[in-house]
């Protein structure tokens, strides 16, 4: 397992750190985000979907569960997922995500605990908001651990484009 740890500001730092890990995904990569209400999981994905070069407005899925963003290019689509209803591993796989899962970057919203069926090799990002922080200032604190061999070069990338 790979790890870092970066604290962000604001919004702006948030949107810098999607625009830093956009450019290291691929499709069939496996995103699972993990924080409180308000931890900033939806304005993160917002901000992934703009530097991956999606269609489509991005919005919290909570009602409709699973949204499909093509691609305006050439990159990867994006899958975003809102699990916070889901009882289960095996009503996510009733969504059948997987049969595209190889083709789009999938971004799993309170997927932990439930998503990590989906591949081994995944990335958890966990958004908290320090107890000191005004809830208007888009402090948060962010931890990105990636499981697989294939994120420890990614996540040193981001790292670096961080500093």
């Amino acid at each position: 397992m790979s790890r870092i740890d970066i604290e962000l500001r604001n919004q702006a730092r948030t949107a810098e750190l999607a625009a830093a890990l956009a450019p290291q995904l691929r499709a069939g990569d496996l995103i699972i985000l993990t924080g409180g209400l308000g931890a900033g999981k939806t304005t993160f994905t917002q901000s992934l979907a703009v530097h991956l070069n999606v269609r489509g407005r991005v919005s919290s899925p909570t009602f409709i569960i699973a949204r499909e963003h093509p691609p305006a290019g050439d990159g990867p689509g994006l899958v975003h997922v809102d699990a916070y209803r889901l009882e289960d591993a095996a009503e996510l796989d009733d969504l059948d995500l997987d049969s595209e899962q190889h083709e789009v970057v999938t971004v799993v919203e309170w997927g932990a605990g439930v998503a990590e069926s989906l591949a081994d090799d995944h990335l958890e990002i966990t958004l908290t908001r320090p107890d000191s922080a005004d809830p208007e200032s888009g402090q948060r604190e962010a931890v990105l651990q990636g499981f697989g061999d294939s994120w420890a070069p990614r996540l040193a990338r981001v790292k670096e484009a961080m500093k």
